[in-house]
Protein backbone atom coordinates (compact mmCIF):
# COMPACT_ATOMS: atom_id res chain seq x y z
CA UNK A 1 0.00 0.00 0.00
CA UNK A 2 1.15 3.53 -0.73
CA UNK A 3 0.84 6.61 1.47
CA UNK A 4 -2.06 7.73 -0.72
CA UNK A 5 -3.95 4.51 0.12
CA UNK A 6 -3.43 5.09 3.85
CA UNK A 7 -4.48 8.70 3.46
CA UNK A 8 -7.80 7.63 1.88
CA UNK A 9 -8.41 5.16 4.71
CA UNK A 10 -7.62 7.84 7.28
CA UNK A 11 -10.39 10.04 5.87
CA UNK A 12 -13.24 7.78 7.04
CA UNK A 13 -15.86 9.86 8.87
CA UNK A 14 -16.21 9.06 12.55
CA UNK A 15 -12.95 7.11 12.58
CA UNK A 16 -10.36 9.28 10.88
CA UNK A 17 -9.96 12.96 10.05
CA UNK A 18 -11.30 13.85 6.56
CA UNK A 19 -9.80 17.36 6.60
CA UNK A 20 -6.31 16.10 7.48
CA UNK A 21 -6.60 13.30 4.92
CA UNK A 22 -7.59 15.84 2.27
CA UNK A 23 -4.56 18.04 3.00
CA UNK A 24 -2.18 15.06 3.00
CA UNK A 25 -3.61 13.67 -0.25
CA UNK A 26 -3.25 17.05 -1.95
CA UNK A 27 0.37 17.22 -0.85
CA UNK A 28 1.09 13.65 -1.99
CA UNK A 29 -0.48 14.30 -5.41
CA UNK A 30 1.54 17.49 -5.78
CA UNK A 31 4.68 15.41 -5.11
CA UNK A 32 3.74 13.00 -7.90
CA UNK A 33 1.70 10.27 -6.18
CA UNK A 34 0.07 7.90 -8.70
CA UNK A 35 -3.69 7.53 -8.15
CA UNK A 36 -3.88 4.40 -10.29
CA UNK A 37 -1.42 2.34 -8.20
CA UNK A 38 -3.04 -0.66 -6.51
CA UNK A 39 -2.57 -2.29 -3.14
CA UNK A 40 -1.02 -5.75 -3.41
CA UNK A 41 -3.22 -6.87 -0.55
CA UNK A 42 -6.67 -5.79 -1.81
CA UNK A 43 -6.00 -4.85 -5.47
CA UNK A 44 -7.72 -1.51 -4.75
CA UNK A 45 -6.53 1.86 -5.99
CA UNK A 46 -6.96 5.16 -4.13
CA UNK A 47 -10.37 5.89 -5.68
CA UNK A 48 -11.61 2.46 -4.56
CA UNK A 49 -10.48 3.16 -0.99
CA UNK A 50 -12.08 6.61 -0.93
CA UNK A 51 -15.34 5.11 -2.22
CA UNK A 52 -15.20 2.26 0.31
CA UNK A 53 -14.72 4.61 3.27
CA UNK A 54 -17.23 7.15 1.86
CA UNK A 55 -14.97 10.19 1.51
CA UNK A 56 -16.43 12.13 -1.47
CA UNK A 57 -14.09 15.07 -0.83
CA UNK A 58 -11.12 12.80 -1.58
CA UNK A 59 -12.82 11.26 -4.62
CA UNK A 60 -13.07 14.70 -6.24
CA UNK A 61 -9.37 15.52 -5.94
CA UNK A 62 -8.32 11.97 -6.87
CA UNK A 63 -10.40 11.98 -10.07
CA UNK A 64 -9.10 15.44 -10.93
CA UNK A 65 -5.51 14.19 -10.69
CA UNK A 66 -6.05 10.81 -12.40
CA UNK A 67 -6.55 9.57 -15.92
CA UNK A 68 -10.14 9.05 -17.17
CA UNK A 69 -9.82 5.25 -17.11
CA UNK A 70 -9.41 5.26 -13.30
CA UNK A 71 -13.03 6.34 -12.83
CA UNK A 72 -14.47 3.02 -14.04
CA UNK A 73 -11.53 0.79 -13.12
CA UNK A 74 -12.50 -2.54 -11.57
CA UNK A 75 -11.28 -4.38 -8.47
CA UNK A 76 -10.94 -8.16 -8.25
CA UNK A 77 -11.70 -8.18 -4.50
CA UNK A 78 -15.21 -6.94 -5.30
CA UNK A 79 -15.96 -9.37 -8.15
CA UNK A 80 -14.36 -6.96 -10.63
CA UNK A 81 -16.82 -4.22 -9.77
CA UNK A 82 -16.09 -0.51 -10.12
CA UNK A 83 -15.81 2.14 -7.42
CA UNK A 84 -19.55 2.65 -7.94
CA UNK A 85 -20.16 -1.01 -7.02
CA UNK A 86 -17.96 -0.66 -3.93
CA UNK A 87 -19.73 2.49 -2.71
CA UNK A 88 -23.19 1.04 -3.42
CA UNK A 89 -22.51 -2.21 -1.57
CA UNK A 90 -21.42 -0.22 1.53
CA UNK A 91 -24.36 2.24 1.43
CA UNK A 92 -21.98 5.16 0.79
CA UNK A 93 -24.55 7.61 -0.55
CA UNK A 94 -22.19 10.59 -0.71
CA UNK A 95 -19.59 8.66 -2.69
CA UNK A 96 -22.20 7.33 -5.13
CA UNK A 97 -23.49 10.85 -5.79
CA UNK A 98 -19.94 12.15 -6.28
CA UNK A 99 -19.00 9.33 -8.68
CA UNK A 100 -22.17 9.82 -10.74
CA UNK A 101 -21.51 13.57 -10.92
CA UNK A 102 -18.08 12.82 -12.40
CA UNK A 103 -19.51 10.46 -15.03
CA UNK A 104 -19.19 6.99 -13.47
CA UNK A 105 -20.93 4.36 -15.60
CA UNK A 106 -23.98 2.89 -13.77
CA UNK A 107 -24.41 0.12 -16.36
CA UNK A 108 -21.09 -1.68 -15.79
CA UNK A 109 -21.64 -5.22 -14.50
CA UNK A 110 -19.35 -7.24 -12.26
CA UNK A 111 -18.40 -10.91 -12.62
CA UNK A 112 -21.78 -11.91 -11.18
CA UNK A 113 -23.62 -9.92 -13.83
CA UNK A 114 -24.74 -7.28 -11.32
CA UNK A 115 -24.94 -3.57 -11.92
CA UNK A 116 -24.27 -1.05 -9.11
CA UNK A 117 -28.00 -0.86 -8.27
CA UNK A 118 -28.15 -4.63 -7.78
CA UNK A 119 -25.37 -4.77 -5.15
CA UNK A 120 -27.16 -2.37 -2.80
CA UNK A 121 -27.98 -4.35 0.40
CA UNK A 122 -31.57 -5.54 0.58
CA UNK A 123 -33.52 -3.53 3.20
CA UNK A 124 -35.43 -6.72 4.02
CA UNK A 125 -32.25 -8.27 5.42
CA UNK A 126 -31.79 -5.41 7.88
CA UNK A 127 -33.06 -5.56 11.44
CA UNK A 128 -35.54 -3.03 12.78
CA UNK A 129 -32.83 -1.13 14.65
CA UNK A 130 -31.29 -0.30 11.27
CA UNK A 131 -34.35 1.43 9.84
CA UNK A 132 -32.21 4.46 8.92
CA UNK A 133 -29.84 2.26 6.90
CA UNK A 134 -32.84 0.70 5.17
CA UNK A 135 -34.06 4.14 4.09
CA UNK A 136 -30.56 4.97 2.78
CA UNK A 137 -30.53 1.69 0.83
CA UNK A 138 -33.88 2.52 -0.74
CA UNK A 139 -32.78 6.04 -1.71
CA UNK A 140 -29.44 4.77 -3.01
CA UNK A 141 -30.99 2.09 -5.20
CA UNK A 142 -33.48 4.55 -6.65
CA UNK A 143 -30.67 7.02 -7.38
CA UNK A 144 -28.70 4.35 -9.28
CA UNK A 145 -31.78 3.16 -11.18
CA UNK A 146 -32.64 6.72 -12.20
CA UNK A 147 -29.10 7.23 -13.50
CA UNK A 148 -29.37 4.28 -15.92
CA UNK A 149 -29.90 5.50 -19.51
CA UNK A 150 -33.22 4.31 -20.95
CA UNK A 151 -31.47 3.00 -24.06
CA UNK A 152 -29.26 0.54 -22.21
CA UNK A 153 -30.04 -3.15 -21.97
CA UNK A 154 -31.00 -3.41 -18.31
CA UNK A 155 -34.13 -4.88 -16.68
CA UNK A 156 -35.34 -1.39 -15.75
CA UNK A 157 -35.39 -0.37 -19.40
CA UNK A 158 -37.27 -3.44 -20.58
CA UNK A 159 -39.79 -3.90 -17.76
CA UNK A 160 -42.84 -1.74 -17.25
CA UNK A 161 -43.23 0.39 -14.16
CA UNK A 162 -45.74 -1.45 -11.99
CA UNK A 163 -45.53 0.91 -9.02
CA UNK A 164 -48.91 2.47 -9.73
CA UNK A 165 -50.78 -0.75 -10.51
CA UNK A 166 -53.04 -1.89 -7.61
CA UNK A 167 -51.91 -5.07 -5.88
CA UNK A 168 -55.12 -6.96 -6.60
CA UNK A 169 -54.79 -6.37 -10.35
CA UNK A 170 -51.20 -7.56 -10.20
CA UNK A 171 -52.26 -10.78 -8.45
CA UNK A 172 -55.13 -11.31 -10.90
CA UNK A 173 -52.75 -11.02 -13.84
CA UNK A 174 -50.66 -13.91 -12.50
CA UNK A 175 -53.60 -16.02 -11.36
CA UNK A 176 -53.36 -15.46 -7.61
CA UNK A 177 -55.39 -13.82 -4.85
CA UNK A 178 -54.88 -13.03 -1.20
CA UNK A 179 -55.21 -16.14 0.94
CA UNK A 180 -53.81 -18.49 -1.70
CA UNK A 181 -51.17 -21.05 -0.81
CA UNK A 182 -47.86 -20.09 -2.46
CA UNK A 183 -44.27 -21.34 -2.75
CA UNK A 184 -41.41 -18.88 -2.29
CA UNK A 185 -38.19 -19.61 -4.23
CA UNK A 186 -39.34 -23.23 -4.70
CA UNK A 187 -38.52 -23.85 -1.02
CA UNK A 188 -40.69 -22.08 1.54
CA UNK A 189 -44.44 -22.51 1.59
CA UNK A 190 -47.00 -20.20 3.12
CA UNK A 191 -50.12 -18.09 2.66
CA UNK A 192 -50.25 -14.93 0.56
CA UNK A 193 -51.21 -11.99 2.83
CA UNK A 194 -50.16 -8.82 0.99
CA UNK A 195 -49.37 -7.42 -2.46
CA UNK A 196 -48.53 -3.82 -3.30
CA UNK A 197 -45.95 -1.06 -2.96
CA UNK A 198 -43.90 -0.57 0.22
CA UNK A 199 -41.90 2.09 2.01
CA UNK A 200 -38.68 0.06 2.17
CA UNK A 201 -38.16 -0.51 -1.58
CA UNK A 202 -39.60 0.46 -4.95
CA UNK A 203 -41.77 -1.81 -7.09
CA UNK A 204 -44.43 -4.36 -6.22
CA UNK A 205 -43.84 -6.72 -3.28
CA UNK A 206 -45.75 -9.63 -1.82
CA UNK A 207 -46.01 -10.48 1.86
CA UNK A 208 -46.23 -14.15 2.81
CA UNK A 209 -47.06 -15.80 6.13
CA UNK A 210 -44.82 -18.87 6.19
CA UNK A 211 -45.69 -22.27 7.64
CA UNK A 212 -42.41 -22.48 9.55
CA UNK A 213 -40.66 -19.71 11.56
CA UNK A 214 -38.09 -19.07 8.82
CA UNK A 215 -39.10 -15.49 8.07
CA UNK A 216 -37.75 -12.09 9.01
CA UNK A 217 -40.63 -10.15 10.60
CA UNK A 218 -44.24 -10.14 11.80
CA UNK A 219 -45.65 -8.39 8.74
CA UNK A 220 -44.14 -4.97 9.54
CA UNK A 221 -40.90 -3.37 8.33
CA UNK A 222 -39.40 -0.09 9.54
CA UNK A 223 -42.42 0.62 11.76
CA UNK A 224 -44.93 0.22 8.88
CA UNK A 225 -47.36 -2.71 9.12
CA UNK A 226 -48.47 -4.42 5.92
CA UNK A 227 -50.14 -7.54 7.36
CA UNK A 228 -50.36 -9.37 10.70
CA UNK A 229 -48.70 -12.67 11.58
CA UNK A 230 -46.63 -14.14 14.45
CA UNK A 231 -42.95 -13.09 14.68
CA UNK A 232 -40.51 -14.83 12.32
CA UNK A 233 -43.36 -16.07 10.10
CA UNK A 234 -43.57 -13.00 7.85
CA UNK A 235 -41.42 -12.39 4.78
CA UNK A 236 -41.50 -10.04 1.79
CA UNK A 237 -40.36 -10.88 -1.74
CA UNK A 238 -40.72 -9.56 -5.29
CA UNK A 239 -43.74 -10.84 -7.18
CA UNK A 240 -41.50 -12.86 -9.50
CA UNK A 241 -40.26 -14.99 -6.57
CA UNK A 242 -43.58 -16.67 -5.75
CA UNK A 243 -45.68 -19.34 -7.45
CA UNK A 244 -48.98 -20.98 -6.63
CA UNK A 245 -48.57 -24.10 -4.53
CA UNK A 246 -49.67 -27.24 -6.33
CA UNK A 247 -51.92 -29.39 -4.19
CA UNK A 248 -51.82 -33.11 -4.82
CA UNK A 249 -55.16 -34.47 -6.03
CA UNK A 250 -56.59 -37.35 -3.97
CA UNK A 251 -56.19 -40.74 -5.60
CA UNK A 252 -59.36 -42.26 -7.15
CA UNK A 253 -58.16 -45.81 -6.57
CA UNK A 254 -59.74 -47.38 -3.51
CA UNK A 255 -57.60 -49.45 -1.27
CA UNK A 256 -57.88 -51.31 1.97
CA UNK A 257 -57.50 -49.24 5.12
CA UNK A 258 -53.93 -49.04 6.33
CA UNK A 259 -52.48 -48.40 9.73
CA UNK A 260 -52.65 -44.65 10.38
CA UNK A 261 -49.32 -43.05 9.65
CA UNK A 262 -47.60 -40.97 12.25
CA UNK A 263 -47.38 -37.28 11.37
CA UNK A 264 -43.69 -36.45 11.36
CA UNK A 265 -44.16 -32.88 10.17
CA UNK A 266 -44.12 -31.48 13.71
CA UNK A 267 -41.15 -33.67 14.61
CA UNK A 268 -39.29 -32.40 11.56
CA UNK A 269 -40.19 -28.86 12.50
CA UNK A 270 -38.96 -29.48 16.01
CA UNK A 271 -35.71 -30.94 14.70
CA UNK A 272 -35.24 -27.91 12.50
CA UNK A 273 -35.88 -25.65 15.47
CA UNK A 274 -33.40 -27.60 17.61
CA UNK A 275 -30.78 -27.48 14.84
CA UNK A 276 -31.31 -23.76 14.49
CA UNK A 277 -30.91 -23.26 18.26
CA UNK A 278 -27.71 -25.34 18.22
CA UNK A 279 -26.33 -23.30 15.32
CA UNK A 280 -27.17 -20.06 17.13
CA UNK A 281 -25.41 -21.30 20.28
CA UNK A 282 -22.34 -22.30 18.28
CA UNK A 283 -22.37 -18.93 16.56
CA UNK A 284 -22.59 -17.20 19.97
CA UNK A 285 -19.68 -19.27 21.26
CA UNK A 286 -17.60 -18.42 18.19
CA UNK A 287 -18.46 -14.76 18.63
CA UNK A 288 -17.50 -14.96 22.31
CA UNK A 289 -14.23 -16.65 21.45
CA UNK A 290 -13.51 -13.90 18.94
CA UNK A 291 -13.98 -11.29 21.67
CA UNK A 292 -10.52 -12.28 22.90
CA UNK A 293 -7.62 -11.59 20.56
CA UNK A 294 -3.98 -12.60 20.52
CA UNK A 295 -1.86 -9.53 20.00
CA UNK A 296 1.69 -10.77 20.35
CA UNK A 297 3.76 -13.73 19.18
CA UNK A 298 3.76 -15.26 22.68
CA UNK A 299 0.00 -15.85 22.44
CA UNK A 300 -0.89 -13.66 25.44
CA UNK A 301 -4.66 -13.13 25.52
CA UNK A 302 -6.19 -9.68 25.66
CA UNK A 303 -9.64 -9.37 27.17
CA UNK A 304 -12.24 -6.68 27.64
CA UNK A 305 -11.20 -4.37 30.47
CA UNK A 306 -7.44 -4.76 29.88
CA UNK A 307 -5.17 -1.71 29.99
CA UNK A 308 -3.68 -1.09 26.53
CA UNK A 309 -1.64 1.38 24.51
CA UNK A 310 -3.06 2.60 21.21
CA UNK A 311 -0.42 3.35 18.57
CA UNK A 312 2.16 3.22 21.37
CA UNK A 313 1.00 6.59 22.70
CA UNK A 314 -2.58 6.71 23.99
CA UNK A 315 -3.43 4.68 27.08
CA UNK A 316 -6.89 3.30 27.70
CA UNK A 317 -9.13 0.32 28.46
CA UNK A 318 -10.57 -2.15 25.94
CA UNK A 319 -14.35 -1.85 25.84
CA UNK A 320 -15.21 -3.65 22.57
CA UNK A 321 -13.76 -6.14 20.11
CA UNK A 322 -15.42 -7.43 16.96
CA UNK A 323 -16.68 -6.48 13.53
CA UNK A 324 -18.15 -3.05 12.77
CA UNK A 325 -20.41 -1.45 10.20
CA UNK A 326 -17.95 1.32 9.29
CA UNK A 327 -15.01 -0.81 8.07
CA UNK A 328 -14.18 -4.46 7.35
CA UNK A 329 -12.24 -6.73 9.68
CA UNK A 330 -12.04 -6.79 13.47
CA UNK A 331 -11.56 -3.63 15.53
CA UNK A 332 -10.83 -2.74 19.14
CA UNK A 333 -12.95 -0.09 20.84
CA UNK A 334 -10.88 1.68 23.49
CA UNK A 335 -11.92 4.14 26.18
CA UNK A 336 -8.94 6.51 26.54
CA UNK A 337 -7.70 8.07 29.76
CA UNK A 338 -7.66 11.54 28.19
CA UNK A 339 -10.16 13.24 25.82
CA UNK A 340 -7.99 12.69 22.75
CA UNK A 341 -10.42 10.33 20.99
CA UNK A 342 -13.02 10.88 18.31
CA UNK A 343 -16.41 9.80 19.69
CA UNK A 344 -18.35 8.37 22.65
CA UNK A 345 -18.30 4.73 21.52
CA UNK A 346 -20.75 5.11 18.63
CA UNK A 347 -20.01 5.59 14.92
CA UNK A 348 -22.60 6.49 12.26
CA UNK A 349 -25.40 6.03 14.79
CA UNK A 350 -24.35 2.49 15.78
CA UNK A 351 -23.26 2.15 19.42
CA UNK A 352 -20.50 -0.34 20.22
CA UNK A 353 -19.67 0.75 23.80
CA UNK A 354 -20.29 3.66 26.17
CA UNK A 355 -17.85 6.34 27.24
CA UNK A 356 -17.61 10.13 27.55
CA UNK A 357 -17.45 12.20 24.34
CA UNK A 358 -13.95 12.39 22.83
CA UNK A 359 -12.78 9.48 25.00
CA UNK A 360 -13.60 6.72 22.50
CA UNK A 361 -11.44 5.48 19.65
CA UNK A 362 -11.33 2.43 17.36
CA UNK A 363 -8.08 0.80 16.30
CA UNK A 364 -7.09 -2.40 14.45
CA UNK A 365 -5.35 -5.15 16.47
CA UNK A 366 -1.98 -4.23 14.95
CA UNK A 367 -2.16 -0.81 16.64
CA UNK A 368 -3.10 -2.05 20.12
CA UNK A 369 -0.71 -3.44 22.75
CA UNK A 370 -1.58 -4.69 26.23
CA UNK A 371 0.43 -2.80 28.84
CA UNK A 372 1.25 -5.89 30.95
CA UNK A 373 2.52 -7.66 27.85
CA UNK A 374 4.66 -4.66 26.97
CA UNK A 375 6.13 -4.56 30.48
CA UNK A 376 6.89 -8.28 30.31
CA UNK A 377 8.65 -7.84 26.96
CA UNK A 378 10.75 -4.99 28.36
CA UNK A 379 11.59 -7.09 31.43
CA UNK A 380 12.64 -10.04 29.25
CA UNK A 381 14.84 -7.78 27.15
CA UNK A 382 16.46 -6.32 30.27
CA UNK A 383 17.13 -9.79 31.72
CA UNK A 384 18.62 -10.90 28.41
CA UNK A 385 20.88 -7.83 28.36
CA UNK A 386 22.08 -8.52 31.93
CA UNK A 387 22.77 -12.17 31.10
CA UNK A 388 24.78 -11.28 28.01
CA UNK A 389 26.73 -8.63 29.96
CA UNK A 390 27.74 -11.09 32.70
CA UNK A 391 28.67 -13.70 30.10
CA UNK A 392 31.03 -11.23 28.44
CA UNK A 393 32.57 -10.36 31.82
CA UNK A 394 33.25 -14.05 32.56
CA UNK A 395 34.94 -14.53 29.18
CA UNK A 396 37.11 -11.46 29.72
CA UNK A 397 38.03 -12.54 33.25
CA UNK A 398 39.03 -16.01 32.12
CA UNK A 399 41.16 -14.80 29.22
CA UNK A 400 42.74 -11.63 30.69
CA UNK A 401 42.92 -11.88 34.51
CA UNK A 402 45.58 -9.13 34.93
CA UNK A 403 43.49 -6.72 32.87
CA UNK A 404 40.42 -7.36 35.00
CA UNK A 405 42.36 -6.90 38.28
CA UNK A 406 43.71 -3.60 37.01
CA UNK A 407 40.21 -2.19 36.40
CA UNK A 408 39.57 0.71 38.77
CA UNK A 409 35.78 0.76 38.39
CA UNK A 410 34.29 -2.71 38.12
CA UNK A 411 30.64 -2.85 37.05
CA UNK A 412 29.35 -3.93 40.44
CA UNK A 413 30.13 -6.23 43.34
CA UNK A 414 28.78 -9.27 41.55
CA UNK A 415 30.87 -8.64 38.47
CA UNK A 416 33.95 -8.02 40.69
CA UNK A 417 33.37 -11.33 42.44
CA UNK A 418 33.07 -13.15 39.14
CA UNK A 419 36.24 -11.56 37.78
CA UNK A 420 38.38 -12.32 40.88
CA UNK A 421 36.94 -15.81 41.17
CA UNK A 422 37.71 -16.50 37.53
CA UNK A 423 41.28 -15.06 37.81
CA UNK A 424 42.39 -18.07 39.85
CA UNK A 425 41.68 -20.36 36.91
CA UNK A 426 44.03 -21.10 34.03
CA UNK A 427 43.51 -18.78 31.10
CA UNK A 428 42.30 -20.13 27.78
CA UNK A 429 44.94 -21.17 25.29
Amino acid sequence: MTLLHYSCKAGAHGVGDPAAALRLSNQLISLGADVSLRSRWTNMNAVHYAAYFDVPELIRILLKASKPRVLNSTCSDFHHGTALHIAASNLCLGSVQCLLEHGANPTVRNDKGQGPAEVVPDPMDMTLDKAEAAMVAKELKQLLLDSVPLSCNLPRATLLNYDNIPGNLMLTSIGLKLGDRVVLDDMKTGTLRFCGTTEFASGQWVGVELDEPEGKNDGSVGGVRYFICPPKLGIFAPVSKIAKAVEKAPSSVTSTPKTPRMDFSRVTGKNKKEKKEIMEREKALRKKSMSVASLDPDGVKVELGDQVLVAGVKQGIIRYYGKTDFAPGYWFGVELENPTGKHDGSVFGVRYFNCMPKYGVFAPPSRVQRIQTLQKQLSNRYNHFVFVSYSILVLIACRYPPLVRSCQNPFDQSANFICHGASTREPFT
